[in-house]
């Protein structure tokens, strides 16, 4: 279904004070979305904040030079923000569990809320859904969001939203890629955004840790079904060996799709305080989005997460149960 911008205009006019948030773990989609967001909103006149319920990885610093977006618990507490404010925006999720320490805050709030995704998976939060679920980025509605609000857009804010769009396209590289994305990609370049310097920071800065981190998960490289399904993991003792932090596993999973023959790919992460972050990666029949759905996630048929609790070695063999009989 389309989504009905007018709809969406005529709530952003009638409203003046604007809460943003997005999902934990944040990506460049998520934090990219709610900033071009702010940039529109306030470019109307809009009062706003973002407020997530994780801090912005190091490595993505660099999308938020100004340090506007606020942490719940560590900036502003929950109690905080349950009023005072019109409109709670929800960018890039609709899942209870993608939430995290937010989700009190979109389940108790008195304000109007909204959500802007294109996840075809998710929850009812008691929001009006403004979902494109063939769009390929959060960060292509915001854009399609400013030209209906009739907003130009600055280059803080196209910086932002050429960095949603091109990581949620693999750089432009992922069969959800349309003719579309390149416009999109062309007018944000036309309103400043400077692709070469995202991609260097995106992918030209990697730490000491973060490259040891990449070659244990390399060398942990494991395939079945004549090579048509590849395998790897991390573990919490593994940030502390080769001293790389969690962030450093994003797009971890791509260098195992890269293997020739591959058609699926999985990365089982443990994290800091316990639990696993699954990534899913499919060139074949297998939906990852129903496969994350299984275990409480989501996302898209070529890509997906979740987040499974329990010991690492029960965890790997139900997920890798439900790929290979999600390939078969």
């Amino acid at each position: 279904m389309p989504i009905n911008w007018n709809q969406f205009t005529e709530i952003v006019n009638s409203h003046q004070a604007f809460v943003l948030t997005c999902h934990i773990r944040p990506d460049c989609d998520c934090l990219g979305s709610a900033l071009g967001m702010a940039f529109v909103l306030e470019s109307l006149g809009k009062d706003v904040r973002i407020v997530t319920g994780d801090a912005t990885p190091p490595n993505l610093a660099f999308i938020d030079a100004s340090n506007v977006i606020q942490v719940i618990g560590r900036d502003v507490q929950v109690d905080e923000l349950l009023d005072g404010y019109d409109v709670l925006m929800v960018l890039d999720t609709s899942s209870w569990a993608q939430l995290g320490p937010m989700g009190d805050v979109v389940r108790d709030t008195k304000a109007k809320k909204v959500v802007l995704d294109h996840h075809r998976i998710g929850d009812d939060i008691g929001a009006i859904e403004f979902k494109d679920t063939a769009a390929e980025a959060t960060g292509t509605l915001v854009a399609r969001a400013a030209k209906q609000l009739g907003v130009e857009l600055s280059v803080e804010a196209s910086q932002a939203i050429f960095a949603a769009v091109a990581t949620d396209t693999g750089w432009f590289r992922f069969p959800s890629t349309t003719s579309e994305t390149y416009q999109v990609a062309a007018a944000l370049v036309d309103s400043g955004a400077d692709p070469a310097g995202i991609y260097a920071e995106l992918y030209e800065r990697d730490t000491l840790g973060r490259v040891r981190l990449r070659g244990a998960i390399l060398n942990r490289l494991t395939t079945e079904l004549d090579g048509r399904l590849i395998h790897t993991y991390v573990l919490r003792s593994d940030f502390e060996e080769t001293g790389a932090i969690p962030s450093d596993t994003e797009d971890a999973i791509n260098y195992a799709l890269a293997v020739a023959g591959t058609e699926a790919a999985v990365i089982v992460i443990e994290q800091p305080k316990g639990g696993f972050k699954i990534s899913f990666r499919s060139r074949c029949k297998m939906d990852c989005s129903t496969v994350a759905a299984r275990f409480g996630g989501g996302g898209h048929k070529a890509a997906a997460g979740a987040f499974v609790e329990g010991p690492f070695g029960q965890v790997q063999q139900d997920i890798l149960d439900a790929v290979r009989t999600a390939m078969t």
